[in-house]
Order: structure tokens, then sequence, then C-alpha cells
């Protein structure tokens, strides 16, 4: 857990994991968090209390992460571009729900939460990039892990929810392999309300499929990775529904499936030369995503609703990087990316869009080390050829080149302790659930939602200033300057409700935050013992407090900020049972874009204990989310007349997870590296290694 001794005094170093080779010990550290300079890193693997669920409710958990229903997802102010093992994920936000809770949480090695891309990563990510790691390591022999989790909800009636997945890999003389299988089912509810016309109450099933393999050969000093992936996801919902209009009452009750495939495949050759520091990677990938959805009405017995939509994206990249002497040191970057995408949908066998895309960039970045100064400067030009129709009407086209410039100085005080200041210009291209006309997950005579084609990209100037400490402790400041921000917009004549997505010209996000490790025994012992004192991290009780203040300033429109609080405790109890409680809450009456939150958003208090058995082989975990029932999401739009939306699910709901690892008596297997690749920043932070975080 929080390495929290770290953070008060660099006298002592973690206790390690510790594997004994002919009286030689191996120490290897792996941290709960770490804070680099352009990122933030959550261990999932080792932690009940993130691990126990689904991706989604783990990452629900993460200090400084909201996922709201009228904002997406957010962390720090930044929307953020979901990634799986250093890919985009290229999904729509209809279905980002769907997938990352069809996916066990400890199915996952870690995520970093990048808050200031590089000219490596495409402009596109816009404000952050939230990177979902799920690559193992690979040994001499055949390890498998088995990872299990039921947990249940009681509202109206008992629902259920489990998950399941087996990792095996392993390795010889030519190649290692990987495969990781897994699924998932969930049992819900959810009541929504619109204003004084309808309300609606579903039940839902949800079943998730996925299977992920990798291969590497090693081809002298050269690698060659091949990975290929597929999901599959089945929803289905009832959902009844009441309101009026025109003056009359109705009632509806309504059933709706929705089916979605999802292929990966891709082929990464890794060049390496006598300098371990000097890289090239080709990376060519190919990605296949179907979606099928159907409403159909029981009362008139007919389908409201019959979508379907295709994705086709094929994306070839070049990356190059070697260290130079620039000042006392550096290293130099650069690279190309060539993608393009088709995107069709239709309804009830008629085409309503056709999406295309080409997007052609390069990036040359720099880095330099000076005494105490680290120094980061590069650009990346992306040129892109955008079209389509959105049934008749012909998509705003796009045909743009322009330079995205970053740049970063950081200057270390001493071992772990920096002030770092970054700035990057970034692109966010409208998604393709927001220009898609079947952009509609649910239908009655109230509701009306559609696709914009007009919308424009959005462009983020991103400014950040942060000292942190030890990995645990910071203090940080951003601000991001957008112009034609895309935001939700809902509006009501007579009994039609209208939800659009539309432009904001310009605006402002801006984003305090404080994490501060607090370990209890600061209360007990005197400063002086404590400083002698060799602990282990995992062994300690503490407290891990999160707090930020967050304001949408939208010229000509009242805004307000608000404060954002996560507080994780860790206790140890007797047998060493591990207690974890955490609390979310953002405080009510805060502006988000053009609406306002009436009622606490969050509001959350989770419970984990946890304990591990037969030499940290198995690990099992009891937990209690949601245990007093708070979360709820209540906004009004700021439009004349206000719309109030509001829902509430079944938030609340209790388990056990477990975590078995196959034992093995060959302690002197060698490790071979990630197979499921990520980008080659993925461990450097994007500042030159340093004493201070290796």
């Amino acid at each position: 857990m929080f390495s929290v001794h770290q953070f008060l005094f660099c006298t002592t170093k973690p206790k390690e994991k510790e594997t004994k080779i002919d009286e030689v010990t191996i120490v290897k550290t792996k941290k709960a968090v770490e804070q680099k300079a352009d990122r933030t890193i959550f261990d999932f693997s080792e932690q009940a209390h993130l691990n126990s669920g689904t991706v989604m409710d783990g990452v629900k958990k993460l200090p400084g992460l909201v996922v709201t229903d009228i904002a997406g997802m957010m962390y720090q102010g930044k929307l953020l571009d979901v990634y799986m093992d250093g890919r985009p994920l290229n999904i729509t936000s209809n279905e980002l729900n769907s997938f990352l809770e069809g996916m066990p949480a400890n199915a996952v090695e870690r995520i970093e939460i990048i808050t200031q891309p590089g000219a490596e990563f495409p402009a596109t990510s816009g404000g952050a990039i939230l990177n979902i790691i799920t690559s193992k390591t690979a040994r001499n022999y055949l390890t498998a892990t088995y990872s299990g989790n039921y947990s249940f909800t009681s509202y109206d009636k008992f629902r259920q929810r489990t998950n399941n997945s087996l990792s095996l890999n392993s390795r010889n003389k030519v190649f290692a392999w990987q495969l990781n299988i897994g699924q998932n089912y969930r049992e819900g509810m959810m009541k929504g309300t619109i204003d004084d016309l309808s309300g609606t109450f579903t039940n839902f099933y949800r079943r998730g499929y996925f299977a992920k393999a990798g291969m590497t050969f090693e081809l002298g000093n050269d690698r060659l990775l091949l990975n290929y992936d597929v999901y599959h996801n089945n929803n289905d919902s009832y959902t009844l529904s009441h309101g009026k209009y025109n003056g009359n009452t109705f009632q509806s009750s309504d059933l709706a499936n929705s089916l979605n495939l999802r292929n990966e495949a891709v082929a990464t050759y890794q060049k390496r030369f006598d300098d371990k520091n000097k890289k090239l990677d080709f990376k060519l990938s190919y990605t296949s995503a179907n979606s099928d959805f159907d409403q159909q009405n029981f009362n008139i017995n007919q389908n409201v609703l019959q979508n379907d939509s295709d994705l086709n994206n094929v994306t070839f990249k070049v990356d190059y990087s070697q260290p130079v002497k620039i000042l006392v040191e550096g290293k130099i970057s650069f690279g190309g990316l060539y993608e393009k995408q088709n995107f069709q949908t239709s309804s009830k066998g008629i085409q309503n869009l056709d999406y295309q895309r080409q997007t052609a960039s390069s990036y040359a970045e720099i880095q330099a080390k000076l005494k105490q100064f680290d120094f980061t400067l590069g650009t990346r030009a992306e040129d892109y050829d955008i079209s389509g129709y959105a049934g008749n009407t012909a998509l705003t086209p796009l045909k743009k080149f322009k330079l995205f410039p970053n740049a970063s100085v950081q200057y270390n005080f001493m071992k772990q302790v920096y002030f770092a200041l970054n700035y990057n210009k970034k692109i966010n291209l409208p998604s393709i659930s927001a220009l898609n006309p079947n952009n509609t997950t649910y239908q009655n005579p109230n509701s009306v939602s559609t696709g914009n084609p007009n919308l424009q990209p959005t462009i983020f100037d991103n400014y950040e200033a942060k000292i942190s400490a030890f990995d645990y402790a910071f203090i940080g400041y951003s601000v991001s300057h957008a112009k034609n921000q895309l935001a939700q917009m809902v509006t009501r004549n007579g009994d039609i409700i209208t939800n659009i997505q539309m432009n904001i010209p310009e605006m402002n996000i801006r984003n305090f935050n404080v994490g501060l490790p607090i370990p209890f025994m600061i209360f007990t012992k005197p400063l002086s013992e404590i400083m002698k004192f060799n602990f282990n991290p995992d062994k300690i009780n503490f407290l891990y407090i999160y707090a930020a203040n967050q304001k949408h300033v939208i010229p000509n429109l009242d805004t307000k900020s608000f404060w954002m609080f996560n507080l994780m405790s860790q206790l140890i109890l007797p047998k060493d049972i591990k207690l974890t409680a955490n609390y979310f809450y953002i405080q009510p009456n805060a502006s988000y874009f053009y609406f306002v939150s009436e009622k606490p958003i969050g509001n959350s208090v989770d419970l984990t204990l946890s304990k591990k058995f037969m030499k940290d082989r198995l690990s099992v975990s009891v937990f209690a989310n949601d245990i007093f029932n708070g979360q709820q999401m209540a906004f009004r739009s700021v439009e004349t007349p206000n719309v109030r939306l509001s829902n509430k699910n079944d938030s609340r709901s209790f388990g056990f997870s477990l975590n078995y690892k196959i034992p093995t008596k060959n302690k002197l297997a060698k490790e071979a590296p990630n197979m499921l690749n990520q980008e080659k920043k993925d461990d450097s932070g994007g500042i030159l290694p340093q004493g201070n975080n290796q």
C-alpha cells in the first residue's frame, strides 16, 4: 500500500519481496501510487479495494477521478481518452461504461492517468489519457492465476453479479506466450426522472466475455510481438416508464438489447541496439467493432429503435529514440503515425451515417538534464482529412494541418522531491457518438436525442504546475483553456425534452488538487523515534487525504466551483487482516458545463477487509460498497426553462473476491518483459531517468 514513510522521511527503504538465489537476495518494490512528472500510476494488482469488482468500480475509487452522465469521465478537470495497453480504445461514449463494467478489475495490473501527454502521443488525446494496463510478465515455467468475484444488491429484489478470469503465461527458448480470458455477469436496476414529465424504472442484465492473447518471439536482440484481443457484450434492459404527453398520461414497457463485438490485432517489431537506451519500434494495428441495438415496445408490439454500427480502424506507427549529448545528458525521440478510420451506422436498415477519417502525423521531442533541472521540448504535426454524411446531410468537413507543441521543466530539490511546470496544446475531435444520429439508448414520447453533424473540434491549451514528494504527497494547479469545447445541452419545449451536443466557443477549466498521506503513528510516537523506525508500509495504519477544487468558467454564465474530497484509510487488524475504508464526496450546487448539480456526487463509503493465506498465494477480500446508499446523480440545466434530470442505481452492494496463484518450486526462473505491448513512455514518465524515481 502507500509508502507513507517515504513521504515523511528518506532515511529508510521499504521492506520488499525477497527471492533467494544461492544466498543472493533480489529486491523489487511495487508501489501503490507513483507520481511522475506527466502521469499518476495506480497499482491494481495488490490493492483489494480497487480490484474486487469491475474495472469501472475500481476507476470510480481513484482520487481525483469523476464519472457523471453529464460531464463523462474527468480527472482533475480534464476529459479522459481511454486506452488499453497503450492503444486507444476508439470506443463510442455510449458503449464505454458497458465495456469497463464487462471486465474484472483483478485482470488489470495497473492504471496510468497521463495528465500531460507528450509529443509522441496523438494530439487527439485531448486533456488526459487513462491507460489500462492488463499485461503480465512471463516466466520459464507455466504460471496460472485465477481471480473471481461475487457480489449482490438487495433493493426491490435480490440481484447478483459475478466475474471470473484466468491468466496463463509461460516462455521457452523460442517464444513467450500469454492468455487472459474472463467473463462478467451483472444484474442491476436504475430509477430515472425527467422534470415532472416522466419516470423510468430499468432492470438490466449485462453479460461480457473477453480473451487477450499475446506471443513474443526473440530474434537476437530484436523482438516480434503479436497480440489479439476479442471482447463481446450481450446486454438486456427492461424498462417501465410513465409520464404525460400533450396533456395525456402514458405508460410504456420496453425491452432493449445490445450486442457488441470488438476485435483487435496488433503486430509490433522492436529493433534493439547495443545501447539499450536506443530503440526503434514499428507497430501495425487493426480494430473492428460491431454494435447492434434494438428497443421493442410491448404496448404496440414493434421495434421503435433498430440501430447498428460498424467501425474499422487501421494504424501504422513508427517510434525511434536514442540518447544524445544535450547539456549534461539527454535523449531525442521522433516518429510518425498514419491512421484510417471508417464508421457507418444505420437505422432500420437505412444508412444514416458514413464517417471517414484519415490522420497523418509526425513528432519530435528532446529531453535534457542540467544539474537539478530536467527539460522536455517537443512538437507534433497532425494533418486531418475528415468527411462523410449524416443521412442526406454532409458532415462539416475538416481538412486541417496543425502543430501541437509541448514543453516541461522539472527542478529536483532532493531525492524524490521535485517541482514541475508543464504545457501542451491538444485537440479533441468530435466523438462519433456525438455525430451519430443513432446516439440513443432509450426512447419514449418525452425524449429526443440526436447527433450534431456540425460539431467542430476542440483545441486545448493545458498548463500545469505540481510539487511532488515521495510519490504520495503533492500539490498541483492546472488550467485548461478550451476553444469549441464539446458539451451536452438539454432543453424543453412543451412536453418534449431534447438532448443534443454542441460547442462552447470558449471556456476555462481550473483545478487545484492536493494529496497528503498521514501515518497514525505520528499521534502516538515522538518524531525522533519515528525517524529510526524501519517499517513496512503494508503493516502500518494511515490516512490518505485527497482534496480538489474545480471550476468551469464559461463567458456570460455564472458558474460555481466545487470541492471534491477522497479519504482512504488503512488499518491493520489482528491476524494481519487489512481494513481499507474509502470515502468520496463532491459538494452540490456546482457547475458542470451547462448543468448544476443539485445533490452531492459520489457521497459513498466503501469498506474492504482483506487477508492473504498460503504464503501469500491466496488473497481473499470481503467488501461493502456505498454502505449508506448515498450515490445519486441529480442535475438541472441552466437554460430556461430549467430541466431536472436524476437517476439512482443500486450502488450499495456486498460481496467477496479471491485471487489464487498456482505455486511453483522453480525460484530460478527468468522473468520476461510485458508482452501486451505498451507505449515506450509507460515507465519513463516523460522525464529523463533520475536517481530520485528509479
